[in-house]
Formats: C-alpha cells, structure tokens, sequence
C-alpha cells in the first residue's frame, strides 16, 4: 500500500514537472497581453471580469474538457492527438471516406504541433529574460541574446537525454507553483475582496456589456490555457490519476492564486500593467525570481521537445514521414529518445521566431491559432471516438462535444484575428510539414502500386524455382519485402548472380498499426511455404520500437532457429526516378524522390546488425 502511494507521490510531482511546466509559466504573459493589448479600459469591473474569465477558461477548457472528458479517451493507456487519431480512425474504419477525411484533419493537428513547439520555447524563455528589464531597463539589449544562448544549450544537450536533469524537473517545478502562489497571496491580501472575481457572473457581465473587446481579446486570454494539449500527450508517462491529482492539488490552485494577485496588484498601482507578474515581487527578489523564471521555462521548452521527439517518431511509423535517425538515451526508458535533425530543425525555426519577433508580446500576436485549432480538432476526433467507438448516443454526444467545439471555436475565430500580426508563422510552419507528410504518404502509396504491378507471385515462383532447385548454402537468408507475398527484387538478383539458396529463407514484411502498441504475443504471424522457406509479417505499434532479430528470435521452436552468426539480411535500396505522367504534380514527385533518397538506411530503423546486411539497388519510376 505504501509503495503504491510513494509511486503516486512520485508519478504526481513528475507530472507536475513535465506535464504542467507549460501552462505553469503562463503567468509570466497572459495577463500581461490582455490588458497591455489596449482594447481594455483599465476599470476596476474590467480587472474582474477579465480574472473571472481567466478562472473560468481554466476551469472549462483544462479542468472540464481535458482533465475530465479527454483523458477517458486513452488509446490502451497513451494520448495525445496522434493515439486520439489512431482510435478516432478505428472507430470509423467501416466507412473509409470518413476515414481518410479524420486521418487528414488529424494529421495536420500534428503538423501544427511543431508550429506550437517553435513559438512556446521563444515565447517562455523570451519572457523570462525580460524580467531583467524590470530591474533595468538598461538590460534590455541583452535579452534576446542571452535568450538565444539559453535555448542554444538547451538543444545542445538533448543528445544526453533527459534522465540525468529530468529528476530535476519535478521539485523545481514544485518550487516555481510555490512561489507564484505565495506571490499571488501576499497581493490578496492587500486586496481580498479580489476574491469575488471567481463568480462567474463578472464574466458574464464583461461578456454581455462588451462582447466585441470579449472577441478580440480571448486571442489572449489563451495564454492562460498554453500548454493544456499536454495533459493529454503525456497521460502515456505518468497516467490519468496522477495528472489530475496534480492539476487539482497544486497547478489549478497555485495559478489562480496568481492570477488573482496580478489582479490585485494591478487595484493597486494601474502603472504595473506593463509587466504585472515581475512587478508582484519586492526589488530584493526580483533577480532570484528571474532565475527561477528561466529554470520553470527551460523545463516547459524541455518537456515541448521531447513531445516532438515522440510526435516524429510514432508519425514515421504511421507511414506520414520518412525514417530519421533515432538515437536512444536511456537504457532503462525505451521512450527516451533524441532525433538530431528534429532537434536542430526545432533550434533554426524557434531562433528565427526570437530574432523576427524580438519581444514576448509580438510572438503572443503569433501564439494561438496553431494551439486552438489543435483544440478544435481533438473536441471533432473525440465525438467520433465517443459516438462511433463508444457507441454512446447521438443527443449526449453532441451535447458533450458540442459546448466545447462552440468555446473552442469562439477562441480560434479570435486568434485568426492575429493571422497577418504573427499568427502565419506556425501556420506556414505546420503547412510545410503538413505538405511533406502528404507527399511522403502519396509517394510511398504510388512506389507501393509501382512495385506490386511489377512483383511476381512468391508461392507461384519458388514452385517455379524448386522444379529445378538451385545450390542451397548454409545459414539463413532474410529478405525483407514491402508486399507480403510478393517475389522481394533482392531475391532475383541473389537468384541472377550468385545462383544459391541458403537452407532456410524468410520473407519478411514489417506492418506498423494505428495502435501504440502490439504485445509480443501479436508480433508475429508465419506461414510456412515449404523447402524451408517461410513468410513472416511482424506486427508493431506506432509506440513500439522495430528490433527485426528480436522479433525473429520468435521462430525458434517453430521450424526455424535462427542463429546470429549465420544469418544474412537482404535489402532493396530503391532509387525513385520521378517521371511526367499520372502520380503527384512533379515538383512533388521530385520533392518525395529526394526525401526518399535522404531517408536513413532501413537496417538502422529495423536494428538490423550492420555486419551481416546485404542491400542490393533498383531504380523505379513513378
């Protein structure tokens, strides 16, 4: 019993540290955009109605919506929007133009992540440093600078993982939601009937006596509510309990309790609107405050990154991007992961966001549009998981989905309100991956119908082999085939040239689900075709990690044992020849030719034992 609360304790303060880093340094901008936007009158009704909004957004968006709702919709215990997807999809899988419209709406909701990944970082870490400024103005020459220099380190050190900081994360985190809510107190104090702010009739009022400034400004209100798209992602890390244990015990508590004191603050002295959150604290602690903003910040961009890291990984094995090089940082954590050419990509977009923006307020104009749009697509996903999956009934479906797509949507239509100040930047981020995705998945689709038009029968043609049977060497050969069934080109040319057969052969496809995982007792199926030749498919979900001579290891004690040392791998190296005629347009047939050549080498992607691959080269046109 003991045990399993120290693992509570320790999965909650986990979560607190990676799961709410993001939406725990809000405080620093939110309050700051809406009132510093100029379309809000400073009165003292204006200060409570908009912390009542603030209260309510919380409550409605993050603690109804995602930690509520959400959360029930795991995908045999992940989340996320790419595993929302996954079910989504499955639950529709009997009508398949519906389908491949939600695999579309779903997998640009994962574009726009990495649009979302490049301006959190800046933003966070930019509003951090400019505490500085409040100490003096004279550092504010410094501040994107020393921004740069901070996330340059960040990036540098992904390589090592997480695991040895990650420890960290947790009670820095803990001590970060300390502070602001102890900031927050000693303001309420001085004001408590700040308080009565929570009623949500002060919203309401604002709302009905101003519904234009509502409008424009719940662009930033969003702030407040940055980071709410991971509690769904991590639920895979830490679980549904921990996550709400921490969201209702200290995060919820801690930024309301600030919040709140920002609004007292601003009772107080109107002038501290300029930056409110810095200016709660007294001068001797404005420094140490700094410091600890950057650390909260740092975590938060930390936990954002290896979201990406996750997000590519489970999108190559859904087929939507071509295999990139992989590099795991753990032994003991499979989902430690590093992905060089995601994390210096990630590096370029966020610094040209510091360098074109220059300050937290211009990146706020482009924050929000790439973060609700992904809203608005998981409340769509999840009414087709709860009405279709769920079989529950329409009325309720739409009733539960329904309110949530109208908040959802009431913030999206005002942040595209922000489209020309900033709000393109993340689009024009997320529909380029977008355009890749698409173009690697036709590609791939187009070479696939390619080769199987050209492939010939495997049982028809080793029955066409074995009337007059070729040498037979020792050892094993594996010939790995994207078509079941289908003769593998590698095959041939072993046949042509060296016109052996080794005694046993396998042909092996691998299949990736739309499910997280495929437990070893689903890995593999074998047929045997006779002569002791085998067709082997290995089954994996988009969460698992391909080990083709782990898997392999399965057919001992089922005709075929396989011994390391006298085991061949044989691979097909493709070169795509784009060609004019039906397919893509050509300067995506071009781009799909490139990505292809560019793809790291499947035998690295399978885990294969490089002294033992044989890969053998054929040009296809598409």
């Amino acid at each position: 019993m003991s045990a399993s609360k120290s693992s509570l304790a320790a999965l909650t303060l986990g979560a607190i540290g990676v799961v709410y880093g993001d939406i725990g340094t809000s405080v620093l901008y939110a309050m700051k955009e809406v009132f510093g936007s100029g379309h809000v009158p400073f009165t003292e009704d204006n200060v409570y109605g908009i912390l009542s909004i603030f209260f309510w957004t919380l409550t409605v968006i993050v603690s109804i919506k995602y930690v509520v709702l959400v959360l029930r919709a795991d995908n045999h215990g992940e989340g996320g929007l790419v595993a929302m997807l996954a079910l989504a999809s499955q639950s529709v899988k009997d009508r398949p133009d519906l389908r491949r419209v939600l695999l579309i709406i779903g997998i640009f909701g994962t574009c726009l992540f990495y649009g979302d990944g490049v301006i959190t970082p800046a933003i966070s870490v930019l509003s951090a440093v400019e505490g500085l400024e409040v100490i003096s103005p004279g550092f504010k020459r410094y501040v994107i600078p020393l921004t740069l220099v901070i996330l340059f380190c960040l990036f540098a050190v992904q390589k090592r993982g997480t695991a040895g900081i990650g420890k960290f994360f947790g009670p820095i985190t803990v001590v970060w939601f300390m502070v602001i809510a102890v900031l927050g107190v000693s303001h309420i104090i001085d004001q408590p009937r700040i308080l009565w702010a929570i009623s949500p009739h002060y919203a309401l009022g604002f709302m009905w006596e101003n519904p234009g400034t509502t409008f424009i400004i719940l662009g930033a209100v969003v702030l407040c509510v940055t980071g709410g798209e991971a509690l769904y992602a991590d639920m895979g890390h830490f679980g549904k309990k921990p996550i709400r244990l921490a969201w209702f015990s200290v995060v919820m508590p801690a930024l309301t309790l600030n919040y709140f004191g920002q609004g007292a603050l601003l009772l107080d002295h109107p002038e501290a609107v300029k930056n409110p959150f810095f200016l709660m604290a007294p001068d001797w602690a404005l420094l140490p405050l700094v410091g600890l903003a950057t650390m909260a910040t740092v975590i938060a961009s930390q936990a954002l990154i290896s979201g990406a890291f996750s997000v590519t990984k489970q999108v190559i094995q859904l087929g939507y991007l071509p295999r990139l090089q992989v590099t795991h940082t753990s032994v003991k954590d499979t989902g430690q992961i590093y992905l060089p050419f995601v994390n210096w990509g990630l590096f370029v977009a966020i610094v040209l966001a510091v360098v074109m923006f220059k300050s937290s307020s211009n990146l706020a104009a482009a924050y929000g549009i790439a973060v609700c749009t992904d809203m608005l697509i998981t409340t769509v996903l999840t009414f087709y998981v709860i009405r279709y999956g769920w079989k529950y009934p329409l009325w309720l479906c739409i009733l539960a989905t329904g309110f949530f797509f109208v908040v959802d949507f009431a913030f999206w239509a005002s942040n595209l309100l922000k489209l020309f100040d900033g709000g393109w930047f993340p689009l024009m981020i997320g529909g380029a991956i977008f355009t890749l995705m698409l173009t690697w998945k036709d590609g791939r689709r187009l070479l696939n119908a390619k080769l199987r038009a050209d492939s010939l029968d495997l049982p028809s043609f080793l029955e066409a082999v074995f009337v007059s049977p070729p040498a037979r060497v020792e050892g094993t050969a594996v010939f790995l085939t994207a078509d079941a069934g289908t003769v593998p080109n590698a095959l041939l040319h072993n046949l042509k040239h060296n016109k052996v057969l080794h005694a046993n052969n396998l042909f092996v496809t691998v299949r990736n689900h739309e499910v997280p995982w495929i437990g070893l007792d689903k890995r593999l199926q074998i047929e045997s075709l006779g002569h002791d030749c085998w067709q082997v498919t290995i089954n994996y979900g988009f969460k698992n990690d391909p080990d083709v001579p782990k898997a392999l290891e399965q057919m001992r004690g089922r005709g075929c044992a396989l011994d390391a040392m006298s085991t061949s791998y044989f691979l097909s190296r493709d070169t795509v020849v784009p060609t004019l005629g039906e397919g893509m347009a050509p300067w995506r047939e071009k781009l799909f030719a490139q990505m292809h050549h560019n793809a790291s080498a499947a035998a690295d992607f399978l885990n294969l034992p490089n002294n033992s691959v044989v890969e053998l080269g054929s040009k296809i046109e598409i």
